[in-house]
């Protein structure tokens, strides 16, 4: 249950982040929003690993070097999803990239890609997608 209740809490953190960091923008401009967003995002995470923090950095070296690139990955992510909001509107921006984001993530589980178990994707995982992209035409559809 605790996994779904973070799911839901993610994707409405994620809704609010793309129009906050969108509205900002307007105001400070892109990549000074994108420079905000990551120094105030590592402040808060600097105090929460003071408090709770259990791992250890000397791991790292350890770890697969493609997955360092998670700093870079996050700055791709506000700056695209910042111009598809201010570009296409929330509901509409969101919703492509939701899609978007299913379709990585269900090649990364089909494919059993970066360690993740392999999950198969069956016909009815792409009757779901391809009415969410349905759903997406409608949805934009001027009459």
């Amino acid at each position: 249950m605790m996994a779904i209740i973070s799911a839901i809490i993610s994707g409405i953190s994620m809704s609010l982040q793309g129009v906050f960091n969108t509205r900002l923008g307007e105001k400070i401009g892109t990549w000074e929003t994108n420079v905000f967003v990551q120094a105030s995002g590592l402040a808060l995470t600097l105090i929460i690993l003071m408090f709770f923090g259990r791992g250890n950095f000397k791991n790292i070296k350890e770890a697969n070097k493609l997955y360092l690139l998670g700093g870079v990955l996050g700055v791709i992510i506000i700056f695209t999803v910042m111009k598809s909001i201010g570009s296409l509107g929330a509901t509409c921006g969101i919703s492509i990239i939701l899609v978007a984001q299913l379709l990585a993530a269900a090649t990364i589980d089909a494919l059993g890609l970066f360690g993740s178990k392999r999950i198969p994707f069956n016909p009815k995982e792409f009757i779901g997608v391809a009415i969410m992209i349905i759903g997406i035409l409608i949805f934009k559809w001027k009459c």
